[in-house]
């Protein structure tokens, strides 16, 4: 079977785009601007849960994408950050970061990262994984100079850390694989797309 083609990434991360190509794909960065607050909000106050809030977000940019390039397979992906059933926004600044960390600091949360996989406009697959990660008890004199090393790149991140970078050192104990805490559930996305013959499997 000729698999279809462009392959669309529809996201603008840096570590999924890296994860696909590290796995053998050659997908094109295609990102996918939505009002992410204001569907957390509306989805939240209609009673989703963070899972279902993550699915929804994936979809919504998988829509978007799948209408520019209907004749290839978009690959949208999205992540939510779970505190006890909250959904924790991305922050918007260096303050509302310092004030997540703090929040997370000592306690335990979960990532939903959910894929939905596009085809002539249609999801014809989707999933979400979770991860569940604990925060250690570090000191207020440590997030103070780790906010100072890494300040903006840190604005925009799911829970205001890079557990790709330093932010690792803010973790006791993590569960869960790595794809799937870097924001894309990779293995059973290899799966399926083999299982339909566009990659190699």
């Amino acid at each position: 079977m000729t698999a279809p083609s462009p392959m669309i990434l529809a996201s603008a991360s840096a570590p999924r785009l890296a994860m696909l190509r590290a796995a053998g794909l050659d997908p094109v960065s295609h990102p996918v601007r939505i009002d992410e607050s204001a569907a957390i909000a509306a989805l939240a106050a209609d009673g989703a849960s963070p899972r279902a809030i993550a699915d929804a977000l994936a979809a919504a940019k998988g829509v978007r994408a799948a209408a520019r390039f209907p004749e290839g397979v978009v690959i949208a992906a999205d992540q939510i950050l779970d505190l006890d059933g909250e959904v924790i926004d991305k922050a918007a600044d260096a303050d509302a970061v310092r004030a997540q960390l703090l929040r997370l600091r000592g306690r335990r949360h979960s990532l939903h990262s959910a894929v939905v996989v596009f085809h002539d406009c249609n999801p014809v697959w989707r999933h979400v994984g979770e991860a569940r990660l604990t925060m250690r008890q570090f000191s207020d004199a440590y997030l103070a100079a780790y906010l100072a090393r890494n300040g903006a790149t840190l604005v925009g991140s799911a829970g205001g850390y890079r557990i790709e970078e330093e932010g690792i050192r803010l973790f006791a104990r993590v569960e869960g694989d790595w794809p799937t805490i870097l924001g894309l559930p990779l293995v059973p996305l290899l799966g399926y797309l083999g299982q339909r013959g566009w990659i190699a499997a």
